[in-house]
């Protein structure tokens, strides 16, 4: 980590620029064209919330919905 100061790099991370692609997205999945949702390969329910965490964090599941 040290080695990023030093070369004067920054790491950093905060919110996703939503808006500044909403407006060219909505159509697209207003009209069915994209399906947003699909980033989720795994559904769970309530109570299986702390193994599709392990799943998530074991790269055997990407994303994970309760």
């Amino acid at each position: 980590m040290g080695s990023l100061f030093r070369h004067n790099i920054r790491l950093a991370g905060g919110p996703a620029p939503v808006r500044a692609h909403i407006d060219g997205l909505s159509p697209d999945i207003l009209d069915d064209a994209i399906e947003p949702g699909k980033v989720f390969d795994a559904t769970t329910d309530l109570s299986a919330v702390p193994a599709g965490y392990r799943d998530m964090d074991g790269r055997r599941s990407p994303r994970v919905q309760p």
